[in-house]
């Protein structure tokens, strides 16, 4: 049953993964607003990706959560270097496009960042993706007992485990020391 419900969640992940890329080619690129809107939808199907592994049941089938270390040392690294990237090949000026392209070239890095103009979808699509992987469930929730005088209609109390009293020292049996036969005469 697992398997199966995570491999129907990931065929429709996939399939509203490939209808916002669609979407995305009907948008168009060639003014700033479509640019960003493109890849956008882009970095949408990334992130439907990863969390269908989230929602199929792949994890702890808990409450999603934000993964604190996952997004601060990962996820916020990347998103820096891919914004970097995709506002440096933005059509037309504005959103820092300028700034970005004259401090690239400043660095000695303009050739670097322009060799990724083909490829800015797939920089996009990546993002969404690691956003997606900086959530995780917290797994199930654990029934605690209730506390004493605020028993609950609505929940059986949980049986208590019984552990054995801690014998004090005066409760312990004195230790015998073993006797010895020795079969050799002194």
């Amino acid at each position: 049953m697992y398997g199966l419900t995570r491999a129907t969640v990931t065929l429709l992940a996939a399939a509203v993964a490939g209808f916002l890329i669609w979407i995305a080619t009907q948008v168009g690129d060639s003014s700033n607003g479509e640019y960003w809107a493109t890849y956008g939808l882009i970095a949408g199907a990334g992130l439907v990706m990863a969390l269908s592994q989230l929602l199929g049941g792949w994890t702890k089938w808990g409450w999603p959560r934000i993964s604190l270390g996952v997004l601060l040392w990962a996820f916020v690294p990347a998103a820096i270097a891919v914004l970097w990237i995709v506002a440096f090949h933005q059509p037309h000026h504005g959103l820092g496009r300028n700034h970005i392209r004259r401090w690239s070239h400043d660095m000695g890095i303009g050739g670097f960042v322009n060799d990724f103009r083909d490829y800015v979808g797939v920089l996009a699509f990546g993002l969404g993706l690691l956003f997606g992987y900086t959530f995780d469930t917290t797994g199930p929730r654990a029934r605690r007992a209730p506390t004493p005088g605020a028993e609950s209609a609505a929940q059986p109390p949980v049986a208590q485990r019984q552990t054995p009293p801690r014998e004090t020292p005066a409760q312990r049996t004195p230790r015998r020391e073993p006797v010895r036969t020795d079969s050799r005469s002194e």
